[in-house]
């Protein structure tokens, strides 16, 4: 399962940018087994959105191969921590590395993103949609891409689905084929934003279980954005919970969602645990 996004590691940090820094180069061609080296590297960011301050003096760091959850109250900066490291974007103040790089252009094709809703293009069939920036952006053959397109959408239970359009598939499968489609661009990181949010509850489960699966079977670093404290406890390594626009406090998953030291982490598990929420 996956077997082509992480097999073909050697490809991936071959095609690194001429003129990246050495040891921007040296991070991305490290093996994740070398943790604690840092993914993700954020110091002292600063973002305003409309006038307000998202993000006021953000510290946070993510190991590679670490999968950190972000929980916290609608507006805390969550979402807008993966816009930055997506590149969709910019920080007014402070510092952001990927794999030791500051220009992040080198290094963002190797951040893939899944959406709230989907983004997929609705006029390309579901192994379009796979195959598209594959063929373009990584200048993939049509019958390679062809066959990584099946196994990823083997591996999200969506290959029977190959000649659908979005409009004829649920919200679940739509945001199966687009975990499929992100994972076809090889990424190193995998961000996630509110992914189940949108979705009907009897649809959240097989969502749920993709990423489960995903986190648990391949050492691809990850930031999940949710409000689901049920998936957050089973995909990740670490949770943060923000609030403010800052890291309020962050620790292993039994102990921030069972014990938490903090008033007002206490305050969102009690409101959030054991229930789903559409709060972006």
């Amino acid at each position: 399962m996956h077997d082509n996004v992480h097999d073909t590691r050697s490809d991936k940090h071959s095609d690194a940018p001429a003129d990246m820094t050495p040891d921007a180069r040296a991070h991305l061609t490290r093996d994740a087994s070398s943790a604690p080296e840092l993914a993700v590297c954020m110091r002292g960011i600063v973002k305003q959105l409309g006038g307000q301050r998202v993000l006021d003096a953000l510290d946070l760091d993510l190991h590679i191969g670490e999968k950190l959850a972000l929980i916290g109250p609608s507006g805390s900066g969550k979402s807008t921590i993966l816009r930055l490291l997506s590149g969709l974007e910019q920080v007014d103040a402070g510092t952001v590395e990927i794999f030791g790089e500051r220009e992040l252009s080198r290094v963002r094709r190797h951040v893939g993103m899944v959406f709230q809703h989907f983004n997929l293009f609705p006029h390309m069939t579901t192994l379009r949609n796979v195959t598209e920036a594959p063929l373009h952006v990584l200048g993939l053959g049509k019958e390679e891409a062809r066959l990584r397109a099946l196994e990823l959408l083997r591996s999200v239970g969506m290959e029977d689905k190959c000649d659908a359009y979005p409009a004829q598939l649920s919200g679940g499968q739509k945001q199966r084929v687009a975990i499929a489609r992100a994972l076809a661009m090889q990424p190193r990181i995998m961000l996630f934003d509110e992914v189940t949010s949108a979705l009907d509850p009897e649809l959240v489960a097989e969502v749920v279980n993709v990423m489960r699966d995903l986190a648990r079977q391949h050492d691809m670093t990850m930031i999940v954005v949710t409000h689901q404290l049920d998936m957050a406890e089973e995909v990740a390594d670490r949770i943060a919970f923000l609030d403010g626009g800052h890291v309020v406090e962050q620790g292993e998953p039994a102990r921030i969602l069972r014990n938490p030291s903090e008033q007002r982490t206490r305050d969102f598990v009690r409101r959030f645990s054991g229930r789903s929420s559409s709060q972006g």
